[in-house]
C-alpha cells in the first residue's frame, strides 16, 4: 500500500514559526485549505503597507499627469496650428502620461506580490491529509529550502499490485478502453480477518517490470483507505506500507470450460475418450492458467468424456473401456464429461 498524493511542504517565505497547531503530530488528519502553522508575518504587513502608499502616490501622480495633458490639449487648441505627429505628442505630454500609468501598474504588480508573500506567512494543507513526519518546531527559523512536514493525502491510496506480465491482457485500466475498468477486491486477513475486504479499481500500469520476478506492477486506487467517511467500516482502514493480498477482476469468455490443471498433460493436451471408446490425445487452446485450473477455449466440445486416470503408456487411438466394464482387453480408466 502506497501514498497516490505525498508532499514535503517546504515555505515560500523566510521567517521565524510563531503559531502551529497542536494537531501537527504524526497521524492527525487536516482537511484542505486547514492552517498548519505560522509564520511571522510583521515584516510582510509592513512591506504591503508601504507598497499601498506608493500605489496611492502612483494613483495620485496619473491623476496630475492626466490634468496636464488636459491643460496642454486646451493651449493647443488655443494655439490653433498644424504640427507633426510627433511635436504634438510632446505638446499634449503622452509620454508623460504612458510614465504615469506604467508607474502605477508596477506599483500595483509589488503590492500584489507583497500581499501574496503575506498570505504565503499561513501553511495550509494542500489536500485533505494525515501527517507523516513534522521537521519544524515553534521557534524555529525557516527558509524555502527548510523543510516543515510530510503529508499523505487521504481521499485515495495505491494498492501497488505484481501480476505475470501474461496475465494483463485480462485487466483494463480504462486508459486502453474507456468505460471498462477492472474492479480489484483487497483483503488483510490479518488486520481484518478472514473474507473481510476493501474494493477498488485498476488506475494504470507502470513502465516497468520489478526486478527480482520480473512482474509487471499495476497500480489499484481504493478510495477512502483509512475509512473517514460516514457509513465506512473503521476497522478496515488501509495502512501505508503493508501488504495485502489482491484479487483483480479479469474479462469475461463467452464460451469456456474449466479444467482442473492436473488433467492438462504435456502442457496443453488433454486426453478423451472418442464414440469408439479410443483414446484420443488432443491439444486444446487454454486462454488462462491458474494455480489449480485452466480455462479452455477450443479443442473440446460438451459432453465429450474426459480421461481422469493416469495411463501408463498413452498412445492415439488405443482402445479403452471404463473401469467397471466387461472388456478386459482395453485399458481401464476413468472418464467424465467436462
Amino acid at each position: 500500500v502506497k501514498a497516490k498524493n505525498e508532499v514535503e511542504l517546504k515555505p515560500e517565505v523566510s521567517g521565524k514559526i510563531i503559531s502551529m497547531s497542536e494537531r501537527l503530530v504524526p497521524g492527525e488528519h487536516f482537511k484542505k485549505d486547514e492552517p498548519l502553522l505560522t509564520i511571522d508575518p510583521r515584516d510582510y504587513q509592513l512591506a504591503v503597507k508601504q507598497l499601498a502608499s506608493e500605489v496611492a502616490k502612483a494613483e495620485a501622480d496619473l491623476q496630475m499627469e492626466s490634468g496636464r495633458q488636459r491643460v496642454a490639449r486646451k493651449e493647443y487648441e488655443l494655439l490653433g496650428e498644424d504640427v507633426a505627429a510627433e511635436e504634438l505628442n510632446l505638446m499634449l505630454r503622452e509620454p508623460q502620461l504612458e510614465s504615469a500609468k506604467a508607474s502605477l501598474d508596477g506599483a500595483r504588480i509589488k503590492l500584489e506580490q507583497a500581499q501574496l508573500e503575506l498570505e504565503r506567512t499561513v501553511i495550509k494543507a494542500p489536500f485533505n491529509a494525515t501527517v507523516i513526519s513534522r521537521q519544524a518546531n515553534l521557534g524555529s527559523s525557516v527558509s524555502s529550502s527548510t523543510p516543515l512536514v510530510t503529508l499523505v493525502g487521504t481521499d485515495t491510496y495505491w494498492v501497488e499490485a505484481q501480476v505475470p506480465v501474461s496475465q494483463l491482457k485480462w485487466i483494463s485500466s480504462g486508459n486502453d478502453t474507456p468505460g471498462e475498468v477492472s474492479t480489484a477486491r483487497i483483503f488483510d486477513s490479518a488486520a481484518w480477518g478472514t473474507g473481510e475486504y476493501r474494493l477498488g479499481r485498476v488506475a494504470g500500469l507502470t513502465s516497468r517490470v520489478e526486478d527480482q520476478g520480473r512482474m509487471a506492477e499495476v497500480l489499484i486506487e481504493v478510495q477512502d483507505p483509512l475509512a473517514m467517511q460516514q457509513g465506512s467500516t473503521a476497522e478496515h482502514k488501509l495502512l501505508l506500507g503493508s501488504y495485502v493480498r489482491v484479487e483483480i477482476e479479469g474479462g469475461q469468455l463467452a464460451d469456456a470450460a474449466i479444467i482442473e490443471r492436473e488433467l492438462i498433460r504435456d502442457g496443453d493436451r488433454v486426453w478423451i475418450m472418442n464414440q469408439d471408446d479410443q483414446l484420443d490425445i488432443r491439444r486444446v487452446e487454454i486462454a488462462f492458467r491458474a494455480p489449480d485450473h485452466v480455462v479452455v477455449t477450443g479443442g473440446i466440445n460438451p459432453g465429450e468424456r474426459l480421461i481422469t486416470s493416469n495411463l501408463p503408456s498413452p498412445v492415439q487411438g488405443m482402445a479403452l473401456r471404463l473401469m467397471g466394464s466387461e472388456n478386459p482387453a482395453s485399458q481401464s480408466g476413468e472418464a467424465r464429461k467436462p
